[in-house]
């Protein structure tokens, strides 16, 4: 039992050895990117919600 813990992570040491990391540009680049797009996200499904809760309101004669 030991020696397949062992060798798990002697793989995974193996592994992450293979690994090729961001620089800190290339992290920083993609964070600001995610970021942009989740607020973009964020105000279209906004925008959606607020229609579609005015159209069922108005239907269903709530103004």
């Amino acid at each position: 039992m030991i020696q397949k813990i062992s060798q798990y992570f002697n793989g995974v040491q193996v592994e992450m050895k293979k690994v090729t990391w961001l620089s800190k540009e290339e992290m920083l680049g993609s964070t600001v990117i995610v970021g942009i797009f989740s607020v973009m996200i964020a105000i279209f499904l906004f925008f959606v919600d607020f229609g579609l809760s005015e159209f069922v309101s108005r239907i269903l004669g709530g103004k």
